[in-house]
């Protein structure tokens, strides 16, 4: 059996759900409430690791991979630098071009909650990604100590 006990399954996947909606709770509300795109994806890729932890490797890997990893990843970066670059149409990196709403309201900051999500996605993915190499690269340099005889052959 791949993973921890049953419990420890049953309570990550009842506690999963709650842990992504509460990242992307601070990730959309981080230009009103103390939060943003870093601590929100902080908190999804936490709920992502949890999974890996508990259910083992290879099911994590299955539900999200490495790939998907590097994909969002790249992506977030990508929407990120398109915000920026879009703000040169105004004249200035970073120009603030949608118009400003209400104050207090989620539709209020122009381009800050879509540079939020993108560095939300980023974050998420990237440290998902990060946590994977070091699973990986962990378990191979805890192999190559075990048996220092076989690298010398």
């Amino acid at each position: 059996m791949q993973g921890m006990t049953i419990i420890v399954k049953t309570v990550v996947r009842i506690v999963t759900s709650f842990i992504v909606l509460y990242g992307i709770y601070i990730v959309l509300y981080g230009h009103l409430t103390p939060g943003g795109g870093f601590p929100g994806g902080v908190i999804v890729a936490a709920a992502y690791i949890l999974i890996m932890l508990a259910y083992g490797k290879e099911v994590a890997l299955r539900s999200f991979g490495d790939k998907s990893a590097s994909l969002l990843d790249n992506l977030g970066a990508f929407g990120f630098l398109a915000i920026a670059l879009l703000g040169l149409t105004g004249g200035y990196f970073f120009l603030n071009f949608i118009n400003h709403g209400q104050p207090f309201r989620l539709v209020s900051a122009g381009t800050l909650p879509l540079s939020n999500i993108a560095i939300g996605v980023k974050v998420s993915a990237c440290l998902y990604a990060v946590f994977i190499a070091l699973a990986i690269f962990g378990r191979a340099v805890y192999r190559a100590m075990e048996e220092p005889g076989k690298e010398e052959r």
